[in-house]
């Protein structure tokens, strides 16, 4: 493993800062910037091609040292403590973070539980409720996210944080195709007889309680301010809301929120 210094905001260090803030850069290196202890700790843990480490030009704690020790980088980052405390951008500077490998988003590379349940979030427009998300799924025991058309980054430092180590832990897939989408429900609803597909509404319809989440299904989550696209109801098998108090001024959760009790019902049914 080689080690180098970096005391000046060289290109080396202008590349971390666009890894942190630039979507765009992000996808042409393939690789994205974590910090977090959490975070490190189950990217390690689960596998991901972690490619390099960055950390201050001093004494590091006993996680650190180890963590350095355990984990396979060609080339790692020292930086002056005041380059890392501005890379970081935290109030308690990270004491270690790390560059690592986007992975190629693929359905056929995530095996499926035999009795699965599946998550689709469509347009997914803020940072925090994706980040939100991925942490219930993992929770919950969802086998798979799947993210549809124009949405936020998945590889936002704010996902990732949010999601805390859950990021690492759960399959997320990104299309871009719907058609892609629609072969895959093909492919499963002969794999498994009783699938179905489920979409969400603010909209009374079928209460959660009365949907068949016992079985292997999908759940279509729509985007935070326009709901679940006409395309994707039209696809659905049934459409489910959670029914609110009669007297509430509220007509919907919010969408991480809403997923979250969705799943919690999927859960409690399975436990009969």
């Amino acid at each position: 493993m080689r080690e180098v210094y970096i005391g000046t905001k060289n290109a080396v260090y202008q590349k971390f800062e666009v890894l942190k803030t630039n979507r765009n850069k992000r996808y042409r290196y393939g690789e994205f910037l974590v910090e977090g202890v959490r975070s490190l700790k189950e990217a390690l843990t689960c596998g991901w091609e972690i490619r390099s480490l960055i950390y201050p030009d001093a004494a590091l704690s006993g996680w650190a040292r180890e963590y350095i020790e355990s984990t396979d980088c060609q080339t790692n980052y020292k930086l002056s403590p005041g380059l890392m405390r501005e890379l970081s951008g935290k109030t308690d500077t990270s004491e270690m973070m790390a560059i690592i490998a986007m992975r190629e988003d693929s359905l056929d590379k995530v095996k499926l539980s035999a009795n699965p349940f599946i998550i689709l979030f469509d347009r997914p427009s803020n940072r925090g409720n994706l980040g939100t998300l991925i942490r219930s799924c993992d929770a919950l025991g969802a086998d798979l996210l799947i993210m549809t058309g124009h949405a936020v980054d998945l590889y936002d430092p704010e996902v990732v944080v949010s999601a805390m180590g859950s990021f690492f832990k759960l399959p997320v897939v990104r299309l871009s195709d719907n058609n892609k989408l629609w072969e895959y429900v093909a492919r499963l609803k002969s794999e498994y007889p009783d699938f179905s597909v489920i979409g969400t509404t603010a909209h009374r319809q079928h209460p959660v309680w009365d949907a068949p989440l016992d079985k292997p299904f999908l759940l279509m989550i729509g985007n935070e301010t326009m709901g679940l696209n006409a395309a994707f109801k039209e696809k659905c098998d049934l459409l489910a809301t959670i029914p609110m108090a009669p007297d509430s001024y509220a007509t919907s959760f919010n969408v991480s929120c809403a997923a979250t009790a969705l799943m919690y019902e999927a859960v409690r049914q399975r436990s009969k």
